[in-house]
């Protein structure tokens, strides 16, 4: 297929997006120049004083009890939510997917439920979620990133999306990915860039960047995203939202489209994204209780357990809880404002009666290196045909001139990480594939990491103080807040996790401020070419307004205990920051 051809196709289907939202739906553009676009919303006078009231709602739990009251109808809430996703959409370009009389019929079915029987449908009744474009729904495209894909129906729901109508649930839009899916980064050549609401010459991250704009617009009170090495954290640290990776297994993935489809050694994992931290237990407990296991052969048998979630291996609720500090990676150091919203943390449970110890580094290069190279193991093999179905190019950097692509650019080998260029490129997708018994070789030496990595979370029981290994480990989404596009080239704050399959999450902290968070002398040296390129990134103005999140992480399988911690975290940053007014 000639190039004429695919951006034939590409510029139809965005054509197709663009027919299906109302007139009477439509916003200016903003100036150029506005690059903070998260007043727009309330200012622009398409929502009413009720659908604002509706969508600035922050906590779920509120919403769904209004819904299951009939204070609120589904039909309304659906709709105050779709307009609001389509502002956001018009500002981000956040959205894939909209379906409006598809999502309001839905809700309409569920309020003739609650006249009728008395009752809700089930625990998230008329809640309109988002979803990340990988979650099949049927009679709809599930084109995901690439050219190739469009007019793709789906002949079938994916698990989740069952479930979430089985659990009452209003799936209303689709949020927009990167192609291939493997980048911290939102572009491809159908929809087009996501931009961040904060600043919109930064990237919201990705590959869930489009929910990331989405959630944090208030366009959508619950979105569900998927990670294999960041990809819900990171859009949430860079868009000032909360979001759970869950472990492998824990919730469902059964009947989503994928890229890597037979890598099982780091696999993707679903998780929910949402402006307040309360919707991350609302959302777990709620698929876990409906036995995601009976649709999913993958799920664990594992209901959600309110013990785990009273913290009963970490010292029950109220207990002194000791979290380690992982400030620096060793690999690259972060920035003046992440550690600025590290130090603020820890104060804030210092504070609040916690410990606080560092967390000593332990195979961070070794780590990193085998998760590169397995992720990698087809040398890109699964990219290249995929695009070649249309002749659409693979694209080799998220930097803004990808956005004109040229389809004769040659294939570029993926450096290995230590001289890598300071732009990200597609992971190793040059390097020839490897043998299974190379990939083989792989997976035993990542079990070896595992067990050594596990060996010593546990030793660190002789320096809490609390008769406990470490109860957490707090640390960066990212060594920087959300960059400029085509600048995150560094996701290995993320990654470290889902190799070793840890349940954690991200949660907001603050925001880049230029009267705090100066630039740094130069050290004496760096670890390495990115370490440099990341200090050298560092502008104030350059992140203006960008929002910096941080990760906790606990161990695998404990996503309620993970939730729990976030929450007194959380919780004790906020009563911090009220005794300290310049955060």
């Amino acid at each position: 297929m000639s190039s004429t051809d695919w951006q034939e196709i590409a510029s139809e289907r965005k054509r197709k997006q663009e027919d299906l939202i109302p007139l009477e739906w439509r916003i200016p553009s903003p100036p150029d120049g506005l690059l903070d676009v998260t007043l727009i919303p309330q200012a622009c006078g398409l929502l009413t004083a009720r659908e604002l009231e509706i969508t600035d709602t922050i906590d779920v739990n509120v919403i769904l009890s209004k819904l299951g009251n009939g204070i609120w109808s589904a039909v309304e809430v659906t709709k105050a939510f779709l307009k609001r996703a389509i502002i956001a959409h018009q500002l981000t370009n956040c959205l894939t997917e909209i379906f409006i009389e598809r999502a309001l019929e839905r809700a309409l079915k569920l309020d003739q439920f609650l006249k009728k029987n008395g009752r809700t449908m089930g625990p998230l009744h008329g809640l309109p979620v988002s979803l990340k474009d990988q979650f099949c729904m049927e009679g709809l495209e599930t084109i995901m990133g690439y050219v190739s894909w469009v007019g793709k129906v789906s002949d079938h729901d994916a698990a989740i999306v069952e479930i979430l109508y089985e659990l009452g649930a209003v799936p209303f839009v689709r949020t927009n990915v990167p192609q291939t899916l493997m980048w911290g980064e939102t572009f491809n050549t159908v929809f087009g860039r996501t931009t961040n609401p904060f600043n919109r010459k930064l990237t919201p991250g990705g590959s869930s960047g489009g929910e990331g704009a989405l959630v944090a617009l208030r366009g959508s009170p619950l979105g569900i995203g998927t990670d294999i090495g960041g990809s819900v954290r990171i859009p949430a640290g860079f868009t000032g939202i909360y979001s759970l990776r869950p472990c492998y297994g824990r919730l469902p993935y059964e009947g989503a489209a994928n890229v890597l489809e037979g890598q099982e050694a780091i696999t993707s994992a679903i998780g929910p994204m949402a402006s307040d931290i309360s919707a991350l237990k609302t959302f777990a407990k709620a698929v876990l209780d409906a036995k995601p296991w009976n649709k999913d052969p993958l799920v664990l048998r594992k209901p959600w357990n309110d013990k785990e979630y009273a913290l009963t291996e970490h010292g029950g609720e109220g207990a002194q809880l000791c979290f380690a500090v992982m400030l620096d990676n060793g690999l690259v150091r972060p920035q003046p404002p992440v550690r600025r919203a590290m130090s603020m943390l820890v104060s804030a449970l210092t504070d609040a009666g916690h410990k606080v110890i560092d967390w000593e580094n332990k195979l961070h290069l070794e780590l990193h290196a085998t998760s590169e190279h397995i992720m990698s193991a087809d040398g890109g093999e699964g990219y290249r045909t995929v695009c070649s179905l249309t002749g659409e190019p693979l694209l080799q950097t998220m930097m803004p001139h990808a956005e004109q692509p040229d389809p004769n650019h040659p294939w570029h080998a993926h450096p290995t990480f230590l001289d890598e260029p300071f732009t990200m490129t597609l992971r190793n997708a040059g390097k020839g594939a490897i043998s299974a018994y190379e990939l083989w070789e792989l997976h035993k030496k990542k079990a070896e990491i595992r067990k050594q990595y596990l060996d010593h979370w546990e030793r660190t029981k002789t320096r809490t103080g609390t008769g406990r290994p470490v109860d957490a480990i707090l640390c960066p989404v990212a060594p920087y807040p959300a960059p400029p596009h085509g600048h995150n080239s560094n996701d290995f704050y993320t990654v470290i996790w889902n190799f070793l399959d840890y349940a954690c999450t991200a949660f907001p902290v603050t925001k880049v401020d230029s009267s705090l968070d100066l630039p740094d002398p130069p050290p004496d040296s760096f670890y390495n070419q990115e370490d440099e390129a990341v200090f050298k990134l560092y502008d104030p103005e350059v992140f203006f307004n960008a929002p910096v999140g941080l990760q906790l992480v606990g161990r695998t399988q404990e996503e309620e205990a993970v939730i729990a911690m976030t929450e007194i975290a959380v919780s004790a940053l906020e009563t911090w920051k009220g005794v300290h007014s310049k955060s």
